[in-house]
Formats: C-alpha cells, structure tokens, sequence
C-alpha cells in the first residue's frame, strides 16, 4: 500500500520512514473502518509534535509532500465509497445506537430486518425470522405484528408501548415500537425490548429528571427491568409494602398514573441515555426533538447567488431580537426550557444555518466560504427587519461575531462569545489543546492541506458510533463538558440542532472543514482590535475548555484586556448550555 520514499521522508521538515510507513497504513484502516480513527489521531500527533517545533506560526505548513497528500486522496475517495453503503449497512445503522438494549428492525413483511446482538441473546431472533420466533406468548406476537401495521399506515402514530409476557421465563417483557424511515428503503419499525440491564448512570439520569432519592430510582429501574414488587421487595431487602409506598411516591413525583405509565416514560429516558433518536433521512424543513423540544420550521431564503439558505427562529416570535452564531457542529437548538426563558423574557434568537449546512446550500471551493457565511447572515437579519442586535456565539463561532462587527449593515449593541475564541499567536497555545481538538485545529494550521480528509473522517465516526458516543470521546477529559451532554433537556437540544451538521444520509465536513480553515489561516487579530472602545465585548469561558485552557485563556487577557472575561469552574466549552440564564440576563441588557 505504501510507495518509495519521498525525499521529504527523513530530515527534519518530513516523517521518518517508519512512522510515514505506519500513518500511511492507519490512514487506510481509517478510510475503511472510521472507528479506528483515534488509532489515526493518537499516531499522527506524535508524528507531528516535534516538527511543529520552531515552525514559523505565519507559514507553518508541514509535509508539503505531493505523495503523502496523494494517499490521503485515495483514502478519502475510500471513504466516500464506504459511504454509499449497502442496504443492510444502512439497516444495521439503525439499530446501533442500542448498545444495551436488545434491538431489532421489523420489515412490513414482520420479517426481521436487522437484530442486534442483545436480541439475538434474549429475544432468540436471528436476521431473516419471522417475528414468530420471538420468544413471547404467541398472542403477543400478533399484538406485534397488528402495532408495526399501525404504525406504519397511521401518519398520526408514531410510538407503541406493549408489555408481554417471555414465554420461557414467563415474566413481562416491554416492548417499544416506532417508525423509521432508511433511507431511501422505505418505513422499518423499530422495537426496542425492556430485556437487558439499564444503562450506566440512568439512576442518576433519573434522579435528576425527577428529583427522586437514590432508593426511588433504583426501583424504577427493577420495574423497567420487568421485576415484580415481591421480587423487588427481596433483591432489596425491605417488605412488599414499602416497595409499595415508594412506588406511590414514584408516581407522584413523575406524574405518571400507574406502572405502565411510569416505564414507559422511564424507557424514553432511557432512549434519551443512550442516543434512541428517531432515524432520520436527511435534512428536515423543520427541527423537531424528541422529548421537550417544540417543533421550529426553517425559514427560507433565496441569495443574490440563487442559493438556498435557512434559519431557525427560537423564543418570542415577535421580541426584540439577538443573532445566535451556533458553532461548526451546527447546535442551531437550545435546550427547551432556555428557548421558553427566552419566549418569556420577549426575546427573539435568530439562528443562521450556514452554507453546507442543513438544506442551505453550499457555496464553490472558488468562493470565500467565511464572506459568504457573513453576508448569508446579513441577509437573514435583514429579512427579518432587524437593524440592531447582540450576537451570542459559541465556541470559534467570536471569530464571525467580528467579522459581522466590522460591517454597517446591522449596529451590534455586544459580543457574548461563549467559549469564546481569539485568534491563536504561539504554537503552545495548539499544544495545550486536548488531542482532538488539536489534531483538527492545529492540523487546520500546520496540514491545511492534509485537513479535509481528517475532518471527513471524524463525522464518518460520529454518523458510526453516534453521536453520544462521539462527544464522549470528545470530551472525554472534560468531566463537566460530558456532565453538561448529559442533562437530557442539553442532550436532546445538541443531538436534534446538529442534525443540520450530520444524519444518516447528510454530512457537512466540507463546510466545517472551510470554517475551521478560515479562522486557523487568516489573522483576524484586527478585527477584534477595531471593536477595542466601540463595542461592549464580554467572553464566558469555561475552566475546563479543551480548546482554550486556562494558560491560553490568560494570554487571551493579556493580549485583549479591555474584553469582560468571565469564567465559570465547573463549565468547559458547552458552557452556553449550562449556563444558558447567565447568557440571557447578559443579553437583555444590550437589547436594542
């Protein structure tokens, strides 16, 4: 697989022939399999590590190499044909975020489609069997089959809930059924079976959610679990009617009616726990959650260029308006109870989904992807008649908060970057980055070249392992960044906003690979000095950013001191989602 070696492939500019030989083969273990893509990261970085060493940061571009850039073509064209993937491929997606629940997919046939490994254990399905040999009573089979046919012919139901009885072990068996939609194969019904042990941390999950004691939540899980009250009351130690008592106050707090009720609501938390969204085909005309989140359409605008371009509306309708900068990974929703703070507060939030992202279209490789996204969003506040307004960004996202501050169109009244981000001027400030967000922001400076393959394959492993599992590898060092994700009201906001980012069929790697480029390549120093004296600036960050640590976030105060920086200790980057009142108190004061 490999070629002879360039010139290039020893020396201090290049790699050495033993570590090119090795990035090269994990390069196409990527390309075929994107789960290896941390074997990719961890390699490549230490390769690269000490060539970053002395490097000029005003032209710092690294292996320069005709070869190694021609195998990461090939890789990538790799990656595209793994990309149109078989029909089972796309059916087996639909399962695999059920990691630990026992899973299949139901043709229109009630033939099983697709069975994950859980099912096959416990339910004792196998692919291609007829629903029949699911080991439950034989009338519950047709309960089965009468419920997928419903859901399928019913545009009015989207979920079922049955409870059956295993007919080896003769206890309950709950069972959850909805449609989906694979991509172009038409409608599935998906069932999810109570037959496994609950996910980690959902009795915390519970807690949370329902301000149970540590008691109630373990009993909710039993009862989902399909335990009785004798049995729970033994595995417990205590007496059937204590059990009985905290069932009682269970309900009470849930405001659940009866134990049917109260798992079938514990079953959708613990859909939410392990990432058991609705598959989607693609892109919608509107942005509808799962659980809290009220459904928003996209508004539609037609550019000079004859693009497509849309955005979102959150909050009051008709308030008074604040421009929300979303970040690459397209997090265009916030969780529902801070878009119905704002609709109570009369705030309108205006959300551009940018180029090659969602259903706005993308713009050519020969156009200034970072001007476009400027003037895309001008055009988005004027159609909505706004003349004056804050700016709220997240992450990178300060660097078009600028960029829009540098234009007469529109009187910015603040900039309130959340996580914010100013431009990069030391190389420490990339290596003090966690791996991930190194390898894509400094590969941004150092292999720009060598950087639309990386980014390609990072959302090819987010589309395989979902995308819990991919901010958990994320921001995995990051402890209050993974305890943000996993308040379910920010879980659902993050997973269904960046739905304009990536779907089973939609990935905007282009786009997030242009913005990234813009705001690694160009020195943007200027524009932040131009709002020095004329525009109030204030940046929330958090102490655990893995983009901008503490150190760099000092040099940030040193470099810009007449920026407001605020830092909350137990945030990182997602600090907007856990902080999100603060933001708004903020906001509402440089409403114009």
């Amino acid at each position: 697989m490999t070629e002879p070696a360039h010139p290039m492939s020893g020396g201090d500019d290049g790699l050495t022939g033993r570590t090119r030989d090795e990035a090269i083969e994990r390069l196409y273990d990527v390309a075929l399999d994107p789960s290896r893509y941390e074997t990719l990261l961890d390699l490549w970085e230490s390769a690269l590590k000490p060539l970053r060493e002395g490097v000029d940061l005003s032209a710092p571009r690294l292996l320069d190499d005709h070869t190694i850039s021609s195998h990461f073509d090939r890789a990538g064209a790799f990656l595209d044909r793994l990309d149109q993937s078989s029909t089972q491929d796309q059916l087996n997606a639909a399962i695999a975020p059920f990691d630990k629940v026992a899973a299949f997919l139901l043709d229109q046939k009630g033939k099983v489609a697709a069975v994950n490994g859980a099912a096959e254990q416990v339910l004792g399905l196998v692919l291609g069997d007829d629903i029949a040999k699911m080991r439950v009573n034989p009338e519950d089979v047709e309960s089965i089959r009468v419920a997928a046919r419903l859901l399928v012919t019913d545009e009015n139901e989207n979920t079922a809930v049955l409870r059956l009885r295993s007919r080896e072990k003769g206890h309950f068996v709950v069972v959850r059924l909805q449609e989906v939609q694979v991509g172009d194969r038409g409608a599935y019904v998906l069932a999810a079976s109570s037959e496994v042990s609950c996910p980690d941390g959902f009795e915390d999950i519970l807690k949370r959610a329902f301000d149970l004691t540590g008691a109630e939540a373990s009993v909710v899980q039993n009862l989902v679990e399909c335990c009785s009250v004798k049995e729970i009351a033994e595995q417990r130690g205590r007496s059937v009617d204590t059990v009985r008592a905290q069932i009682k106050s269970i309900l009470s707090k849930t405001e659940t009616k009866s134990q049917i009720e109260l798992v079938r609501l514990a079953l959708s938390v613990m859909d939410m726990s392990n990432l058991t969204i609705k598959a989607d085909p693609g892109p919608r005309i509107v942005s509808r959650g799962y659980a809290t989140l009220e459904e928003r359409p996209f508004q539609t605008l037609i550019t000079p260029d004859g693009r497509r371009l849309d955005y979102l509306v959150l909050g009051d309708p008709a308030g008074k308006p604040v421009l929300f900068l979303p970040l690459d990974y397209g997090l265009v929703r916030w969780p529902a109870s801070a878009e119905a703070e704002a609709k109570t507060r009369g705030i309108r939030v205006i959300v551009p989904v940018r180029a090659g992202f969602g259903q706005s279209d993308m713009v050519p490789s020969s156009v200034d992807y970072d001007e476009t996204a400027t003037r895309d969003t001008l055009q988005i506040l004027a159609a909505e008649g706004v003349r004056r307004c804050p700016i709220i960004s997240l992450g990178s996202d300060s660097h078009y908060a600028f960029s829009l501050a540098g234009h007469d169109e529109v009187e910015l009244t603040a900039i309130i970057a959340c996580a914010g981000v100013l431009p990069m001027t030391n190389r420490a400030q990339y290596e003090r980055m966690e791996k991930w967000h190194r390898f894509i922001l400094a590969g941004a400076r150092y292999t720009p070249h060598l950087l639309p393959f990386m980014v390609k394959a990072g959302f090819y492993l987010a589309r395989k392992i979902g995308k819990r599992g991919f901010i958990h590898a994320v921001y995995g060092n990051n402890p209050a960044d993974i305890e943000t994700f996993e308040n379910p009201e920010v879980f659902e906001a993050m997973v269904t906003g960046s739905e304009t980012a990536l779907t089973d069929t939609h990935s905007s790697h282009e786009a997030f690979s242009r913005m990234v480029m813009g705001e690694q390549q160009t020195d943007w120093s200027f524009r932040v000095q131009a709002q020095k004296g004329r525009l109030p600036v204030i940046f929330m960050n958090g102490a655990q950013d893995p983009q901008v640590p503490l150190a760099t976030l000092d040099e940030f105060r040193a470099d810009y001191d007449w920026i407001d920086f605020r830092l909350y200790d137990d945030a990182g980057q997602l600090v907007f989602f856990r902080h999100w009142r603060d933001v708004l108190d903020e906001v509402e004061k440089h409403l114009g």
